[in-house]
């Protein structure tokens, strides 16, 4: 089978080498020997480590090569600090160090500012719903985590919340293969009074104007939200109409509002 290059901070994926537990324990008695070379041929050895966590976060916005270096800080401490007397695997040892680095570092590096405290209340509310998830074996409450850890539950929801990665008002919520909805799309202007009495009306008297099927089409587009495809579908026409009819009603409604 073929190997393909994939490069991440300079390394090829393909060429990375994994060792064998024998060749593991050589190298851990070169390295407790003396050995400069053997922690170095450790950490280029368990490379594949860092890539298999880093699956999780190929889809966010952040840099893999960052997130990488910073996996990999993690694989050296692990390297540095591990005891073969426990008689545990590195990889056993080794991922909760290289995930911690890297939740530790999109955690101070989020694009929104939140104070060390909350971040503290956010991870302890994390923390302590798991512990009474498994003590329970059901999803833990608010009041709960919040009764345990001594603060409100309005707290608590607060510092989850700030938590939680921003969201672009551009970002698509629904698409069928018709129109994509827009964040931006359900998202109310308070500026634009609800009881604009003129407004209304000017739109009333230009939707009078529009025949039965223009009236249906954009009732269905406007208000209730269809795409132009499963209003086609019902209507037994092809998109193609729907869309001219759509914007002949645009046109109609345009000219009288002006």
């Amino acid at each position: 089978m073929a190997r393909h290059k994939v490069e991440i901070s300079g390394v090829n994926t393909a060429n990375i080498k994994v060792l064998s537990s024998e060749e593991m324990d050589e190298l851990f008695e070169k390295k407790e020997s003396g050995d400069p070379f053997a922690r170095e041929d450790l950490i280029k050895g368990n490379l594949k480590l860092v890539l298999s966590i880093l699956k999780k976060y190929n889809k966010r916005e952040e840099n893999l090569d960052d997130l990488f270096q910073v996996g990999c800080i993690g694989l050296v401490k692990a390297i540095d600090n591990f005891d073969r007397s426990h008689e545990v695997k590195l990889s056993t040892y080794a991922v909760p160090m290289i995930v911690g680095e890297i939740k530790r570092y999109l955690r101070d590096n989020n694009s929104v500012r939140v104070s060390r405290s909350l971040k503290d209340l956010a991870y302890n509310s994390l923390k302590e719903k798991e512990r009474i998830t498994l003590e329970k074996g059901r999803e833990a409450e608010i009041s709960e985590i919040a009764s345990s850890l001594g603060v409100k539950d309005h707290e608590i929801v607060y510092a989850l919340d700030a938590m939680r990665s921003p969201v672009s008002i551009f970002e698509p919520i629904y698409s069928d293969g018709g129109d994509t909805i827009y964040l931006c799309d359900q998202i109310e202007d308070k500026k634009v009074a609800k009881s604009d009495l003129d407004t209304n009306l000017a739109v009333e008297n230009a939707i009078r104007n529009l025949d039965s099927r223009e009236k249906m089409i954009i009732n269905q587009r406007y208000i209730i939200g269809k795409t132009q495809m499963e209003i086609a579908e019902e209507l037994g026409i092809s998109q193609a109409q729907i869309s001219r009819l759509e914007k002949n009603a645009i046109h109609t409604l345009k000219k009288v509002l002006k």
